[in-house]
């Protein structure tokens, strides 16, 4: 991904350039387990529960994240390539300098979550949580966001790219700043105050009007 696609300033992960395969097992992922420097690559995670574990320099590559409960959860330098998160519980998670490329994340819970320096390219976030989240330097390229949940969110610095933002929830989100003009958000839903100063085209103003009460003729 070339950093020139993200207009937001988004610092990357840093990556060791020798990474030895990590074999996670039951008796491995415990509260508070740290795992570093790695590759976790072609493999199925399934039924793990863990409280504060924490990945610091790894690489998921075509993973398969299945029963997942990792809440507040800590991920610095991570990246997700090809992986399936769907309905995985990172409640309260930490992410700093994490992207996911080409991700399912169908249904994942990061409510409470906070989020620096993290990027989604070309995933499927439908149905994801995000309520209550602190997000800042965090970008959504050419995502899959129907009916995700943004509610109580504050967002610094974040955008969205190409993205499907229909039947969103961002009520108690200000959107101030952030441009929408070549995304999806009809039937996206937030307050009056939320949707001030965010940049739109002409038909999508005319949709969020309906936030007003007007009745356009």
């Amino acid at each position: 991904m070339e950093n020139k696609k993200i207009k937001t300033k988004v610092l990357r992960p840093k990556l060791d350039s020798n990474m030895d395969i990590l074999n996670l097992s039951c008796e491995d992922i415990v509260d508070e387990a740290i795992f570093s420097f790695g590759k976790v690559i072609d493999c199925s995670l399934d039924n793990y529960e863990a409280d504060r574990i924490t990945f610091k320099q790894v690489i998921f590559k075509n993973v398969i994240f299945n029963k997942i409960t990792f809440r507040h959860i800590e991920m610095v330098d991570v990246i997700f390539e090809n992986c399936d998160l769907s309905n995985a519980d990172f409640i309260e998670a930490s992410l700093h300098k994490v992207e996911f490329v080409n991700c399912k994340v169908i249904g994942i819970n990061l409510s409470e979550a906070t989020l620096r320096n993290v990027v989604f390219e070309n995933c499927n976030g439908e149905y994801a949580f995000f309520n209550y989240s602190n997000c800042k330097q965090t970008a959504f390229l050419q995502c899959q966001l129907r009916s995700s949940d943004f509610q109580n969110s504050t967002f610094s610095k974040i955008e969205f790219q190409e993205c499907n933002l229909l039947q969103a929830q961002m009520n108690f989100t200000s959107l101030k700043g952030i441009d929408f003009t070549n995304c999806d958000i009809e039937g996206m839903r937030a307050n009056i105050n939320d949707v001030k100063g965010a940049i739109v085209t002409t038909m999508q103003a005319v949709y969020l009007s309906s936030l007003l009460g007007l009745i356009i003729k």
